[in-house]
């Protein structure tokens, strides 16, 4: 039995789930800024990046697909053993009670996770700029692989504790410090100030759209994890494929799909908050984070291939 972080929801048998991180839905070793895409400057490194984030996207989304099986089967069993057990008046009070519960804990999941991602977000920035006003170049592959698992690990084992939140800082401070040298490269090519901020405002307007329409409507949006799960594998294949054989069209077809993955992400998570699929804010948070990460570069890459096409 483990603890369901601040919301103190318990669940049987939950596993521990981890973001979802997008690898492959940008190829910047393909062509030059010339041809839309970003220089030839560190083929190699971003090619590891993008298969980091691949496999960790396809990983985390397994992951969060068994998570929410187990969630559902121990409601189940809870709501079995409530009507066995009890006459029909106190099963209606029990339930009730149940309910009330599992509002407030659902608020809460709701309150602390966004107030943790804003805070997330700004920290991200923050190493991003360092890495941009240092000109920092791009990380050896060895310590963007090891820094990513490494921290990916510690943040779920210790999602239950207070050191989950050092390590949610850790993590998404070590990916905005990897994407302050990807966002040096788009600032080199021409327009690239306009590409990036571009990309920023749309990355920004989806996620607010698509969190505010789940939360408002308050539709349940987990029969999508099916196709995101399906999604996710063509993408890791495509994207593996756009990366060995240098296919720009094929790179730019995973970015597209990226986007719509991680928007069908943001509507799924934000769901699985409100019904009660997810209890544990810290992990709801990475998951968050890494989807608007996700969107983010896939839209820099696309907005810099159309601009660079205009050159």
């Amino acid at each position: 039995m483990r603890d369901g972080g601040e919301a103190g929801i318990r669940t049987l048998g939950r596993g521990k789930p981890s973001p979802v991180f997008k690898t492959g839905a940008f190829d910047h070793s393909a062509t030059s800024p010339k041809e839309g895409i970003i220089p030839k400057t560190a083929p190699k490194t971003n090619v590891i990046l993008i298969f980091c984030h691949l496999t960790l996207s396809f990983n985390v989304t397994r992951l969060d697909l068994k998570t929410r099986v187990n969630f559902r089967r121990d409601r189940v069993v809870l709501e079995t053993k409530l009507t066995n057990r009890l006459l029909p008046g106190e099963y209606l009070m029990q339930t009730q009670s149940l309910q009330q519960t599992q509002i407030l804990a659902t608020n809460k999941v709701i309150r602390n996770t966004y107030s943790l991602l804003a805070l997330t977000l700004l920290f991200s920035a923050a190493t991003a700029g360092i890495g941009i006003l240092t000109n920092m170049a791009p990380l050896n592959p060895i310590i963007t692989l090891v820094g990513y698992f490494g921290l990916l690990f510690a943040t779920s084992r210790f999602s239950n504790s207070g050191l989950g939140l050092l390590f949610v800082f850790l993590l998404t401070g070590f990916m905005g410090l990897t994407l302050g040298p990807i966002i040096n490269l788009y600032l080199s090519i021409p327009n690239g100030d306009q590409t990036v901020m571009m990309a920023l405002g749309g990355t920004g307007a989806i996620f607010l759209g698509l969190s505010g329409y789940a939360l408002t409507s308050r539709k349940n949006f987990s029969f999508m994890g099916g196709f995101i799960m399906a999604g996710v594998l063509v993408a890791f294949l495509a994207g593996l494929a756009a990366m060995f054989f240098s296919i720009p069209a094929l790179a730019l077809g995973v970015s597209a799909m990226f986007v719509l993955l991680m928007s069908a992400m943001i509507l799924w998570q934000t769901s699985e908050m409100i019904h009660g699929g997810e209890t544990n804010y810290i992990l709801a948070t990475v998951n968050l984070y890494v989807s608007i990460y996700n969107l983010f570069l896939s839209l820099l890459h696309l907005l810099g291939a159309l601009g660079g096409s205009d050159d």
